[in-house]
């Protein structure tokens, strides 16, 4: 039995690794970069559930190894690559149908735009942030944690845990306090601010490789 566990911990352990450092190399050869820019433009919603499934789950599993000390796989992890590749699709059209609306306004005297050069995109790539991260943000990460604690409450034993079952168990004060008035302002809105002055192929998979981040972080609270 411990051999098993330790083997499939070490397979766990390469897999979690080897994806990231595979999307790496894609990034880094000319031409599979190329290849992935034209996949990336032609078929924006595949290619956001394909990032986000795999780049998310790979930074729940690597919340798991901080938290457990341990290789682990987090339960139903199938489960949760599918709904992470849904949030792809979502966040896919969300980031452009937000950078078209911000751009709008600015060309529109809307917003200010700071005139021309570098000022105007760290401007529209900020005003998109902010925007993004205090409307779309809070609805998102409230729906992905009633769909994480779902999960888990299955994991545990509650074989229905039903609507309210799920509301009455999530911590809301921490999702406030925390996610909403720390993670928003001092993480998402800075980092998806780099993110829109990224070339447009590249923003998706540099929003579904910062979840690894928070993941990260989150478990560091813990």
């Amino acid at each position: 039995m411990e051999k098993k566990k330790g083997a499939a911990s070490a397979v766990t352990a390469v897999i979690s690794l080897l994806i990231p450092v595979l999307f790496a190399v894609v990034l880094i050869i000319p031409v599979t970069r190329e290849g992935f820019k034209t996949l990336s433009a032609g078929h924006p919603y595949i290619m956001g559930f394909i990032k986000f499934g795999l780049l998310a789950t790979v930074g729940e599993v690597f919340a798991c190894r901080i938290r457990n000390r341990a290789w682990v796989l987090p339960p139903y992890v199938g489960w949760r690559a599918l709904i992470w590749g849904v949030i792809g699709v979502a966040i896919t059209f969300m980031m452009k149908a937000y950078s078209f609306g911000v751009a709008g306004m600015m060309e529109s005297g809307l917003l200010p735009s700071g005139g021309e050069g570098f000022l105007t995109s760290l401007l529209k790539a900020f005003y998109t942030a902010a925007v993004m991260n205090l409307t779309f943000g809070p609805t998102f990460m409230a729906t992905h944690k009633c769909s994480d604690k779902y999960l888990d409450l299955r994991a545990s034993g509650v074989s229905k845990p039903g609507l309210k079952g799920v509301v009455t168990a999530v911590d809301w004060h921490g999702f406030v306090s925390f996610t909403l008035f720390k993670t928003i302002p001092l993480f998402w809105i800075p980092a998806h601010t780099l993110t829109f002055l990224l070339p447009a192929e590249y923003q998706v998979i540099a929003a579904a490789a910062l979840s690894i981040a928070l993941g990260v972080i989150m478990s560091l609270r813990k």
